[in-house]
């Protein structure tokens, strides 16, 4: 299942507006604010995709029946750009457990790149919810090898995909790799560079969130 989360307008089209615009960029601070945002749409959407267990709890008047999720999810995120998005799924399930991911590009001299992967730490996910985030699906190979990373170990109940913009390239990639996924996108862009760059995109979310980086 693919779901646009703009494809009704809402408060979160203002914020992938905010997040793509070059000027709003400066402001760190509210950059990673909007992508938080964006994750807790992410997640009370989410939400209702979930199993839910029915509850008796005493109030001061008498009892009251209701649902609560029959188990919390496991939240995973791909470092270091995945963190602000990770907080706003977190602010939501607040109750989960986190795991960490390192997948990123390592670009060579003639401008191709390869996807590394160096480090995971996760809680047990068998059997479980596994929500991961990731500002970006460009071209899907850095979530994909997460997932086939999480995937040699674990066998959660259901996987859902957060993303702020993804591409149609990423998303069938991904769709192809791990059948079943579920993948939650703020906005999808259909356009993909020679140098896996979404357009329009929005630029490099991790360095807009933390800072430019230099890579070894």
């Amino acid at each position: 299942m693919v779901v646009n989360l703009s494809s009704n307008n809402s408060l979160l089209s203002q914020w992938i507006c905010e997040i793509r615009d070059i000027e709003v960029q400066k402001d760190r601070s509210r950059f990673r604010k909007n992508m938080e945002r964006i994750g807790e749409v992410a997640a009370y959407e989410i939400s209702k995709e979930l199993p839910y267990r029915e509850v008796t709890v005493q109030t001061q008047m008498g009892e009251a029946t209701g649902y609560v999720l029959e188990q919390e999810p496991v939240l995973a995120t791909i470092l270091r750009a995945g963190l602000p998005l990770q907080q706003g799924l977190l602010n939501y399930f607040d109750k989960s457990d986190c795991a960490f991911i390192t997948a990123y590009r390592k670009h060579n001299p003639d401008g191709s790149f390869e996807i590394k992967q160096e480090y995971i730490t996760s809680p047990d996910i068998t059997g479980r919810p596994l929500i991961i985030s990731d500002p970006m699906l460009a071209t899907g190979a850095s979530m994909v090898l997460s997932l086939q990373a999480i995937l040699e170990e674990n066998r959660p109940s259901q996987i859902h995909v957060v993303t702020a913009i993804a591409c149609t390239v990423g998303i069938e990639y991904l769709m192809r790799k791990i059948p079943g996924v579920y993948l939650w996108a703020g906005a999808i862009d259909e356009e993909l560079t020679a140098r896996g760059y979404i357009v329009p995109g929005l630029g490099d979310a991790g360095d807009l969130s933390y800072g430019d980086k230099t890579q070894a």
